[in-house]
């Protein structure tokens, strides 16, 4: 414990970000699970291989404008922060842009990177989205409570902030590659190449992992720490599932690519 003290802010005296702290953690672990158990989110690409739930009755959106309202709140909550928090920190201005540049890069790939090929339960999209606001604000809002507090004796935000930019731009030219698989008109998926694909499977997922751990290291904040473990939690069981899936697909797939560590796992 007295080693996490030089790496934290004090924990804020807020009931509410403490709740979350363990809601999101506990949360996003559990999907973790759920996906190494079959169970998957339903908006992915294998989540219905396993599904007994009939969704002809329920409502669809393209996958295109599911995938904007996914992001679009949780962006707009970080551009707003600068106007209801304007006078914060430098540490939290550079929190507050580093969520408004994920999302703003996840409805950039929504709208000229990614290829769709199927539809998006309107249901999923909305609890998907409130996820990602809240989390997003929570994180925001953690950050606010820090105002006046000592600093963490050891200051990792220049650390974090190179993780970040090292994970964002490279789960950016991942989704790239993944996007130039299809060709136009093309719906069938194919066995990724190119970048660190030939190492793992998901080299996107692992450098999602590396973008929130810049973001931990620059908050330095409980919640930012517990959602970040969340997060590879969950990313791995998402790697786990992805592997899964694709040595179900192809009976060429290359057996020596790792689920999502390089040489490791």
């Amino acid at each position: 414990m007295a080693t996490l003290v030089n790496f934290l802010f004090p924990p804020p005296p807020s009931l509410y970000v403490w709740a979350m702290s363990v809601i999101g953690l506990v949360s996003l672990a559990f999907c973790g699970f759920s996906e190494i158990k079959g169970n998957h989110l339903q908006y992915s690409k294998f989540w219905n291989l396993n599904s007994q739930v009939s969704v002809d009755k329920q409502i669809k959106l393209s996958s295109k404008t599911g995938m904007l309202l996914l992001y679009t709140p949780a962006f707009l909550a970080g551009v707003a922060s600068f106007w209801v928090f304007p006078h914060d920190s430098l540490r939290f201005q550079l929190v507050s842009f580093a969520l408004i540049l994920h999302f703003f890069k996840r409805n950039f790939e929504v709208l000229f990177v990614h290829k769709y090929s199927g539809n998006m339960i309107l249901d999923s999209a909305i609890t998907i989205s409130l996820s990602y606001f809240v989390s997003t604000v929570t994180m925001i809002y953690a950050q606010h409570l820090t105002q006046g507090f000592p600093e963490p004796p050891i200051d990792l935000k220049y650390p974090g902030i190179v993780l970040f930019l090292i994970g964002i731009s490279g789960n950016f030219y991942h989704h790239y590659l993944l996007s130039k698989l299809r060709g136009k008109g093309e719906k069938e998926y194919k066995i990724p190449k190119g970048g660190l694909f030939g190492l793992v499977i998901c080299p996107h997922y692992l450098l999602e992992i590396i973008q929130f751990i810049g973001v931990s290291l620059v908050s330095q904040t409980l919640y930012a720490f517990s959602f970040t473990i969340g997060t590879i939690f969950y990313l791995t069981g998402r790697s786990i599932a992805t592997k899964r899936w694709y040595l179900s697909k192809f009976e060429d797939f290359p057996k020596d690519v790792k689920t999502l560590i390089p040489f490791v796992f």
